[in-house]
């Protein structure tokens, strides 16, 4: 079996994966291992099989940012290989795992010989795109207790059999939300006592729960109409 062919990215195309194989790296990783630094000059594209990782850009400053994680059937590297430009992000094992390098000559001739798999790589960096645009928004015009109501709704998902409730899981450490809205722990475990205290969210074994999230969504909206 092609393994290509484990990557959603090339699923369901025309595309004689095989040839394209041949010239891809496959190779483990360990937790904690650096995948991709900072002005890294390499242009290869990172597909990830199994294990995840984080994402994080780093300001002239040195502060760092996280940009999010990244799981099994996504993948980074992609503007390295179109422009060549150094990198631009860290990308940090948080598990074990494994990934397919595809070089940029590969990847590119493979975008353009299928259109398939070139719109969904348009498509991608449209999402991505319209992402980095909302988060920079709410760094703009939102204090830091706005940001963190939108981020964990950001993290959240539906909580099966708890109608109206979402949950993140594994629960999220107070200093990694702190490095993903910008600002210091203490704050957020400031105002994840208050969300507390008012019964909008609790932890429990595995998860946080939001037990009210209709209320942060419209504390944010509020926040956002008033800047205005």
């Amino acid at each position: 079996m092609v393994q290509l062919a484990r990557v959603p990215f090339f699923k369901d195309t025309d595309l004689e994966l095989a040839s394209f194989e041949q010239r891809c790296n496959w190779r483990r990783f360990d937790t904690d291992e650096i995948l991709v630094d900072f002005e890294d000059v390499s242009s290869d594209v990172y597909f990830i099989v199994a294990g995840e990782v984080r994402v994080l850009v780093r300001s002239q400053a040195g502060k760092e940012v996280i940009l999010g994680e990244m799981r099994a059937g996504q993948f980074f590297g992609e503007l390295a290989a179109i422009d060549g430009i150094k990198r631009s992000a860290n990308v940090t094992a948080l598990t074990r795992g494994e990934v397919c390098i595809m070089p940029a000559p590969v990847f590119r001739e493979i975008i353009f010989a299928s259109p398939v798999v070139n719109e969904r790589l348009l498509r991608l960096l449209a999402t991505r795109v319209r992402e980095l645009n909302a988060r920079l928004m709410e760094h703009t015009v939102l204090d830091l207790r706005h940001r963190l109501y939108s981020e964990l709704l950001r993290l959240s998902t539906t909580r099966a059999g708890h109608e109206g409730e979402r949950v993140v899981t594994p629960p999220p450490y107070h200093h990694v939300l702190a490095a993903r809205i910008g600002c210091r722990r203490e704050q957020v475990t400031r105002e994840f006592s208050t969300l507390t205290a008012e019964g909008l969210i609790e932890r429990t074994r595995g998860a946080l729960v939001i037990k009210r999230p209709e209320v942060l969504e419209t504390r944010v909206e509020e926040a956002l109409r008033e800047e205005k």
